[in-house]
């Protein structure tokens, strides 16, 4: 059975749960990839529940929380927020979707298109040209993802997780195209 799933926008409180879903949600999409003890400290570092609770705070940043019911269990995120991209082209109302994660048993039944549209919805209303983001070059499902919502190839970056450095593409997407249907 398929529980429904909403989505909602993010407010103070959020935070334990936004925590809990984005260190699972890590896990799963990386075990076997990074090391498992590189995984755990990037977890505690860059998914803690202080970290959300700045997120939540910053007048620059919006967080979507995707909860199934009954009961409102957290099962993915996404923030957006100010954009931290090595891109010679940042214009400074650009928005980053800095993290989107889905736990793996709801992927592929559109709820990571809902989270990529409310984030577009937002951008639309607060006039941002474009949506940006990064994502593990070797996540072919998650590169094909972006790709039919739209989403185009305008760079790439290195980052470090633990002693491993890793390569990302960097995607963009203008805010006034129309949005693909996608399927995470």
């Amino acid at each position: 059975m398929n529980p429904s799933i909403s989505i909602r926008r993010c407010q103070p409180g959020d935070e334990t749960a936004l925590s809990l879903v984005a260190q699972a949600a890590f896990l799963e999409a990386f075990v076997g990839v990074i090391d498992g003890g590189d995984i755990v400290q990037h977890c505690l570092r860059q998914h803690s529940v202080e970290k959300y609770a700045h997120y939540l705070h910053d007048p620059h940043t919006a967080v979507w929380i995707a909860e199934a019911a009954p009961g409102a269990a957290p099962v993915g995120y996404l923030v957006l927020t100010t954009p931290d991209l090595p891109l010679p082209d940042l214009d400074a109302r650009d928005l980053e979707v800095k993290r989107v994660y889905l736990l793996h048993r709801f992927q592929r039944g559109g709820i990571g298109a809902r989270l990529m549209e409310a984030a577009r919805a937002h951008a639309r209303s607060v006039g941002t040209p474009r949506l940006l983001l990064g994502v593990y070059s070797k996540n072919d499902a998650a590169v094909g993802f972006y790709e039919r919502l739209g989403y185009a190839k305008v760079g790439t970056r290195s980052f470090h997780v633990g002693s491993g450095t890793y390569h990302d593409f960097i995607f963009a997407l203008p805010v006034n195209v129309a949005a693909s249907s996608g399927g995470t």
